[in-house]
């Protein structure tokens, strides 16, 4: 049997990156000459999440005023549909590609044979350390994303908190980060401020409302902050929270200011949120990928992260996508 695959393992991975090819647009044509349009791909973990379609609009946006083709991606939360994808886009000869990877360990083979292929990469959002030749990285600074937020529970609460932490998806860069940011700085101060509950949501609105349903059934006294690593997870929380009677009584932060959540900030019933600047992210991305493929240029930093802030209803102003506010 194992003789077989041997044999027959590489005529299996040519199926599986044709079959790949197919959601990137059922195109398997060869690289694209110097007449055509530069053609990259963009990929996010999953399109299922209101955060990524923002990211892979604005990559198309941007791909599109730079007279770019982008191939759409969507990893649909596995880095095994992702890895497909980006070893299609291999296959097919793209120029570039601009990716949040799923999961920085489980898509570093992925990215190093694309490197290997000379096709170069700039990841957002999520950084692969262990592809040290990636053109790029235009990201957050997750861990001063966690770090802002437990500065403004902090700030509500000096007298200290009893706090239930959201975390998000094991595994992905943003979740260990705002995690560590976090404990970061409440650790210092564990007198005053206690993590009481904690435990993954998976980035996922259905489980934050589960998760925080099974916590707060099981608690005799409700925490004084719920704390999540995304928006989603916390907007789920949120429905818990109604549920249990306690709307108004817990203060609620989450993170990443989608439209929805910032509309939860305006009327109040959300305490804030994190702006990390996802669109900001995508493009720069693009741009640098393209000065590289156009004229040679590496980006300069290597790696820049943004810092995030966090929306309150007190700079609403500053959020990206205020205007997306039904």
């Amino acid at each position: 049997m194992f003789g077989m695959s041997r044999k027959f393992g590489g005529a299996l991975r040519v199926a599986v990156v044709a079959v790949s090819a197919l959601a990137l647009g059922g195109i398997m044509a060869g690289p694209s000459s110097a007449e055509d349009k530069l053609v990259i791909l963009g990929s996010v973990p999953g399109l299922k999440f209101p955060f990524f379609v923002h990211m892979m609009n604005q990559i198309k946006a941007e791909g599109e005023k730079l007279g770019v083709e982008v191939i759409v991606g969507d990893g649909q939360v596995s880095s095994t549909k992702q890895t497909a994808d980006v070893e299609a886009a291999i296959s097919r000869g793209v120029n570039g590609i601009v990716i949040s990877p799923n999961e920085v360990d489980a898509m570093a083979p992925a990215l190093q044979e694309a490197v290997d292929a000379k096709i170069p990469v700039v990841t957002i959002d999520r950084y692969v350390t262990k592809v040290p030749d990636l053109l790029g990285h235009v990201g957050a600074d997750n861990s001063k994303g966690g770090e802002a937020q437990a500065e403004l529970i902090m700030k509500l609460f000096p007298n200290g908190a009893k706090i239930m932490n959201l975390q998000g998806q094991p595994g992905a860069g943003p979740a260990i980060d705002r995690n560590k940011g976090l404990h970061n700085i409440l650790d210092q101060h564990k007198d005053k401020y206690e993590i009481v509950f904690e435990q993954t949501a998976e980035f996922d609105r259905v489980k934050g409302l589960s998760v925080t349903e099974a916590a707060l059934a099981g608690m005799q006294t409700p925490p004084d902050v719920i704390v999540a690593a995304n928006d989603d997870m916390i907007l789920g929380a949120m429905e818990a929270v109604k549920a249990h009677n306690l709307g108004g009584k817990i203060a609620l932060i989450g993170f990443d200011a989608l439209p929805e959540a910032l509309a939860r900030v305006k009327d109040g019933s959300l305490t804030a949120t994190v702006e990390q600047f996802p669109g900001l992210q995508s493009s720069k991305a693009v741009d640098k990928l393209v000065a590289f493929l156009k004229d040679g240029t590496k980006p300069e930093p290597k790696v820049e992260l943004l810092t995030p802030i966090t929306i309150t209803k007190d700079n609403l102003d500053k959020a990206e996508r205020l205007g997306e506010i039904q």
